[in-house]
């Protein structure tokens, strides 16, 4: 599914799994808007995760916040 919404080879997205190769610019930059991460996550520079709550009212915000804060207190 993903070689055919980026107009690629199956075989290509099985490169890029195993680290045989690697997207070209364009396509990383359509790997990012496909998943919402920035190309950094994606290249693996940067880690850290972020949540489009575009559309949320601040009700379901707060449930998120609190989530977010109940699953941090069980790591410490």
């Amino acid at each position: 599914m993903l070689a055919k919404k980026l107009c690629v080879t199956r075989s290509a997205v099985n490169a890029w799994e195993l680290g045989i190769s690697v997207p070209s610019t364009a396509l990383l930059i359509e790997l990012s808007k496909l998943f919402h991460v920035s190309s950094d996550h994606i290249l693996g520079i940067d880690s850290t995760a972020t949540l489009d709550i575009s559309g949320l009212d601040q009700e379901e915000i707060q449930i998120l916040h609190n989530l977010i804060r109940y699953f941090k207190s069980k790591k410490e």
